[in-house]
């Protein structure tokens, strides 16, 4: 990735007026590059008997309800002291609406809050966190509940890596960030554990494989980093392992592995969990993207 060029130089966040929306905005101001422009989106649901009915139709004569959007966005963008421009949106969901106006303009990021029920500083895949990732023309990030309020910076940047081209491009976009916070990288590969029996082996030979398979990717992962950043490879669960690294460093960088058209969002297994556990920030990569992409399952 060149110096200069931006990272997430325009970045969408949604907004609703709540605790979630004001974690996005807060986890928002982190990721935009500092010449980049935010645009805090509030999507007004529309009717489900909608249909083809344009938007000045929906809004009524006087346009109420998205004047009423507005005064919300302007509410909190006054109260998170941002400078942002302000989108009022009627569509069928959140999800559809940030999507749509996503790609209208070719924004490189998403930011959405957590579910508003939950544990605080934890991730929780609400229905409108879900819309947001699934089918996303461009990387989406999810702020844990609280998190506007924690103050707290990532120490460090998490790349969860699997060795594939996309999680190379994922190491390459990580790095970047990294030192553009300041902050150290740390770059995780979990080595999946299959039975003992299922492998042909057992006892103190079995540990002893698994050793020896886990010390030969660390050192294939070890020349993949380089020497700006810390390589880790582990036995155990990608899931679970990488939502551990989310305590650690304040923010994970994974990829999205889920099969559907380039450069589209689609959660894959790894992704998905880290969606309803992360214990952190969460950036999720499309798939194929060319510019920012990133790939774990």
């Amino acid at each position: 990735m060149a110096e200069h060029e931006r990272i997430f130089g325009s970045v969408l966040v949604g907004v609703d007026g709540l605790q979630g929306g004001r974690d996005a905005i807060a986890l928002a101001r982190l990721l935009c590059d500092p010449q980049g422009e935010l645009l805090l989106v509030h999507v007004r649901a529309l009717p489900d008997h909608a249909g083809e009915r344009s938007a000045e139709a929906e809004q009524g004569d006087d346009g109420q309800p998205l004047a009423d959007a507005l005064a919300l966005l302007e509410r909190e963008r006054a109260t998170s002291g941002v400078q942002a421009q302000l989108r009022a949106v009627p569509a069928s969901s959140p999800g559809r609406g940030l999507h749509e106006l996503a790609g209208a303009e070719s924004a490189d990021l998403i930011v959405v809050g957590s579910s508003h029920r939950g544990f605080l500083g934890r991730v929780l895949m609400g229905n409108a966190t879900r819309e947001a990732l699934t089918g996303s023309p461009c990387a989406v990030a999810v702020a844990p509940r609280g998190y506007a309020e924690s103050k707290h910076r990532p120490t460090a940047v998490g790349v969860g890596y699997d060795g594939s081209p996309e999680s190379r491009q994922a190491l390459t976009l990580g790095r970047a960030l990294a030192e553009r916070m300041g902050v150290d990288l740390k770059v995780l590969q979990v080595v999946p554990v299959a039975g003992p029996a299922y492998a042909g082996f057992g006892g103190v030979a079995w540990g002893e494989a698994l050793e020896e398979i886990r010390a030969d990717v660390q050192k294939d992962l070890e020349q993949a980093v380089g020497p700006v950043g810390e390589a880790r490879a582990m036995l155990g669960i990608a899931g679970e392992a990488l939502a551990e690294l989310g305590e650690e460093v304040g923010l994970v960088v994974v990829g999205s592995r889920g099969y559907g058209p380039l450069r589209t969002l689609l959660l894959g297994s790894t992704a998905r969990y880290l969606a309803r556990h992360a214990r952190s920030p969460l950036l999720v990569l499309p798939r194929g993207s060319e510019e920012h992409a990133g790939a774990v399952d």
